[in-house]
């Protein structure tokens, strides 16, 4: 058996005896003597990369994608006989770091701060004694009330943060339940629950389900003071109505580390929308420990067991 490991970040798995890695490089075409590889592993491949690999690789029986999501392998037109696996998990710990600064960037008021030290300015208005829990938007996650839309893996990594920090959290999810010890709602009661929220964090995946998930309808039910986070995908967010309720202040503010289309143009009137936070899609593109997930993968797609992330398409 051959793997094609990526020379886009350094891998080292464990594989079993009889089973050859080749490092290939994610910019250039599989060389043709490796078009025989069993199984590839993909970070950073272009949406091109992967469409010509799929077509001109007949005996791959795994495609093990490093990212949580895997839209670019499912677009590639893999053959059904072909199993897919992301790489849900590794991310978890630095995309929980990056909605934790985004969040209290928003609640401690930084952009306002950066904008008074531009002015070289000792802001009367974030200075000196204050109410803890003052009329208007949060600013601090003391007893803050947090909705967590899309309860996975970097939820359960982020809500023990918040917790921490004093927040009550809840999470969202299609089906209602208790998972790792917080109550998660059902998507159906979603309305009832907007209302309640000082912050809202989407961690949702892109799915024809969840696109435009947060609509005109959805950010109408969000309080004028509640602030929205988004480091799920951009597709899940009606960036129109978003960017209304921003500059009609209807919501308190947002922090957006995904947009729709990405890079996000230059001509993007989201670039100047009043308290918008934007990051460039930076939350994760770090995986933590991939050598364990491939060596795991691979030793069960010899040994016949089960893979994990397995991909439905």
């Amino acid at each position: 058996m051959k793997i094609l490991l990526p020379d886009s970040v350094p891998l080292s798995p464990e594989l079993p005896e009889g089973v050859t890695a080749v490092t290939y490089a994610v910019a250039e075409p599989i060389p043709e003597e490796h078009l025989d590889a069993d199984v590839l592993v993909v970070w950073t491949n272009s949406q091109q990369h992967l469409d010509a690999t799929a077509a001109a690789m007949p005996h791959l029986r795994l495609v093990q994608g490093l990212m949580a999501g895997p839209e670019t392998m499912i677009r590639a037109g893999f053959a059904d006989g072909v199993v897919l696996a992301n790489g849900i998990g590794l991310h978890d710990a630095t995309v929980a770091e990056h909605t934790l600064a985004l969040l209290l960037a928003l609640v401690r008021r930084l952009p306002l701060a950066l904008a008074a030290q531009a002015e070289h300015d000792w802001s009367a208005e974030l200075s000196g004694p204050k109410p803890l829990h003052p009329d208007g938007p949060i600013t601090t996650l003391l007893r803050a009330k947090v909705l967590v839309w899309g309860f996975g893996s970097i939820a359960k990594r982020l809500a023990p943060l918040l917790t921490a920090l004093g927040a009550e959290v809840r999470g969202i999810a299609r089906s209602a339940g208790t998972r790792d010890g917080y109550d998660v709602v059902a998507e159906s009661e979603l309305l009832r629950v907007l209302p309640e929220a000082d912050l809202l964090i989407s961690i949702l995946p892109d799915t024809p389900d969840t696109r435009n998930a947060l609509g005109p309808v959805e950010i109408d039910a969000l309080s004028d003071d509640a602030y929205f986070v988004n480091v799920g995908r951009g597709s899940t967010v009606d960036e129109r109505a978003l960017l209304a309720a921003l500059t009609e202040g209807r919501i308190a503010g947002a922090a957006l580390d995904v947009t729709a289309v990405e890079p996000l143009p230059g001509d993007s009137p989201l670039w100047d929308a009043p308290n918008l936070l934007i990051t460039p899609h930076a939350a994760g593109g770090r995986p933590v420990d991939p050598d364990a997930l491939i060596a795991h993968n691979v030793a069960a797609l010899v040994a016949g067991a089960p893979l994990r992330n397995v991909v439905e398409r």
